[in-house]
């Protein structure tokens, strides 16, 4: 008797601090052992981008944010592919000499790893990102030009025909000291991952097309104090090498149901069997409308964020687990279609309702 896949979305927010998958990267070690014991994996780029380093999981599914809370709701769908023809969109704001090496790492991406890239627009206006910092300690940010953004990428998708855009906008340098050298010592919050977010989002929710943000800055000077888990960004003049490999086979989005000629590798809300969150972050527009289906909510305590949104007060039913390795063996007795409860040592009785 068949089976269908057993499918998990792993989720670690954006710009809230997480201890694990708030770097550079430092959750694709999670993401790699999860897709070991689920036949599909969704995460998205906060999870799997780790600038110059990314690690390509066949059963995982790269899906950018607004595009996971669209899926989660029901309204979209994600269709496998085996391959996307990429589009780079360049912010006139990036200086020339770093201009180049962005389009040389493209270059590279196409030689060595045999992605399509097929074109690159500039933008017809600096896009003037500005970054924030929420009462939280939490990051954001806005962008001064989100039109020159949209119209650059209207020109990929119409006029190159590209089927994901990577996004590299050009970041201020003179940012908060303290908060950078907080985050390059392993110890504070990416203050760039919140306006990355932004610019993703906007372009998902117009053009309903695979897209994910690298950020340009000019090189920083070596810190002997560096943590591992920011290393990954130190590695080069340019993070854009992990957008490329995960927008490379991004799903696409499918949009109406009722409307469309159904493919048998399509996955749709209602086939998620379960989703990992930190126990302190479920406020999450995906995670609240999965907590409305048959899906387990699996929350983790020790990847602690800065936010202080845990699943009872908003009526979310969880299985609580201290680390990622438990939800690992949840995950694969879930699977086994065990009750985890009967790994325990003490099993409650049901007779007598006890």
């Amino acid at each position: 008797m068949n089976q269908r896949p057993y499918t998990t979305i792993l989720i670690v927010p954006t710009g809230v601090g997480a201890a694990i998958g708030g770097y550079a990267g430092d959750a694709i070690p999670v993401a790699k052992v999860l897709a070991q014991v689920c036949d599909r994996l969704i995460t998205h780029p906060n999870v799997l981008n780790g600038a110059n380093l990314y690690w390509n999981i066949p059963n995982a599914f790269y899906v950018e944010g607004y595009g996971l809370d669209k899926f989660a709701s029901g309204c979209w769908g994600l269709r496998p592919v085996r391959n996307n023809k990429i589009g780079l969109l360049l912010d006139q704001g990036i200086e020339p000499e770093l201009q180049l090496r962005h389009l040389q790492a493209a270059d590279a991406a196409r030689a060595t790893l045999g992605l399509t890239i097929t074109d690159y627009v500039i933008t017809d206006a600096p896009l003037n990102v500005e970054l924030r910092t929420a009462p939280s300690g939490a990051s954001w940010g806005t962008i001064g030009n989100p039109d020159s953004l949209l119209r650059a990428a209207e020109i990929l998708i119409k006029k190159a025909g590209v089927e994901a855009i990577a996004v590299v906008a050009r970041f201020p340098d003179d940012m908060d000291e303290e908060a950078v050298q907080n985050y390059r010592q392993g110890k504070g919050v990416d203050p760039l991952a919140g306006a990355e977010a932004v610019i993703s989002h906007l372009i998902v929710r117009t053009f309903q097309i695979p897209c994910a943000h690298s950020p340009a800055l000019a090189p920083a000077p070596p810190e002997p104090n560096l943590s591992p888990r920011s290393a990954a960004e130190e590695l080069g003049y340019t993070f854009l090498p992990c957008v490329l490999v995960g927008l490379s086979r991004a799903p696409q989005f499918i949009l109406e149901k009722e409307t469309i000629s159904s493919l048998q590798d399509d996955i749709w809300a209602n086939q998620v069997d379960s989703v990992i969150v930190p126990a302190t972050a479920c406020g999450s527009n995906a995670l609240l409308s999965l907590s409305q289906r048959q899906c387990q909510i699996i929350t983790v305590g020790e990847n602690k964020t800065l936010i202080q949104v845990p699943p009872e007060p908003l009526g979310i039913k969880s299985i609580q687990v201290n680390s990622y390795l438990e939800a690992v063996g949840v995950i694969a007795a879930y699977k086994a279609g065990i009750n985890p409860s009967a790994l325990r040592p003490q099993l409650s009785s049901i007779v007598n309702g006890h």
